[in-house]
């Protein structure tokens, strides 16, 4: 007998793995958490194969699972084009994006590819600059969608993921032994005054190697080896090197991503592209799903 699987309860099944969990995986597709557990159950119940793994007080993916997530992401991304390919003509426009140069790589990228392939005919006008720079034009009207790194939530934000910040270098480079420290960072770095209050309080001597607004001149005195900047781990140029912790430099605690203009948007295309950036970034993590 042939089994057909069901769009929804598919896309139910990626939202909770990408979310974390049935509680969120419901907000984010505007379903109550009851509705999300009994798709997920029908799934399981139409494959006869157990999904989730319940033995524990965390939940997560049994193999067969983790199996389907690949067939399934696949299956609502090709959804999604098939039906944003017929009926493009209804979403024309451009939605301005603005994300900080150094959270680009890798998630955005893949963000906008998807949302092309899904709206061709809608234009997203990325701008990468700084964080504080971002949230002035936000809230002046100029952005639909920005994307931060910052240590704390400002009003009306969601926080997308927090993650370790890092030392980074010329791969082999000396420069991180070197006192005082050759710092390299843009004039308006968000990581800079805490960085440089942590080296104070552990009284590590620094010194500025480059005066700059240019984060690929940055990058190039790094990369010779004049200098050494902080960056999100995972996030950092190919070209460089994460220095490992324990090297003689401190730890710098951990940086969220911050997404603004989702929460409030009445634009639906807006939406959806906030859907992907939220996506991309629950994928860098590993798959933990909580019990609703």
């Amino acid at each position: 007998m042939i089994r057909n699987l069901d769009m929804t309860t598919l896309r139910s099944f990626v939202a909770v793995a990408e979310h974390g969990g049935v509680t969120r995986a419901a907000a984010a597709l505007n379903l109550t958490q009851s509705a999300v557990s009994m798709q997920l159950k029908r799934l399981e119940d139409l494959l006869a194969l157990e999904l989730l793994d319940r033995s524990n007080r965390k939940i997560g993916l049994t193999a067969s699972g983790e199996q389907l997530l690949s067939y399934a992401k696949r299956l609502v991304d090709l959804n999604d084009e098939a039906v944003g390919r017929l009926t493009d003509q209804v979403f024309e426009g451009e939605i301005t994006f603005g994300v900080p140069h150094d959270v680009i790589y890798p998630v955005i990228p893949n963000v906008l590819k998807k949302f092309n392939a899904a709206y061709p005919r809608m234009r997203v006008q990325l701008t990468s600059s700084y964080s504080s720079g971002l949230l002035e034009s936000f809230g002046r009207g100029e952005m639909d969608l920005i994307l931060t790194t910052e240590s704390v939530l400002g009003p009306g934000g969601e926080t997308l993921t927090e993650l370790p910040l890092r030392w980074y270098g010329a791969p082999g480079g000396t420069a991180f032994k070197q006192r005082p420290v050759p710092l390299a960072n843009c004039r308006n770095c968000m990581f800079r005054p805490g960085m440089i209050k942590i080296l104070d309080a552990k009284d590590i001597p620094w010194t500025s190697a480059i005066d700059s607004d240019s984060d690929g001149a940055i990058e190039a005195t790094v990369s010779a080896d004049l200098g050494v900047m902080p960056c999100i781990e995972g996030c950092a140029p190919s070209q460089l090197e994460m220095i490992p912790p324990g090297s003689g430099l401190p730890d710098l605690g951990t940086q969220k991503i911050n997404m603004y203009g989702a929460c409030h948007s009445r634009n639906e295309v807006v939406g959806r592209l906030a859907d992907m950036v939220r996506a991309g970034f629950a994928a860098r993590t590993p798959v933990v799903i909580m019990e609703a």
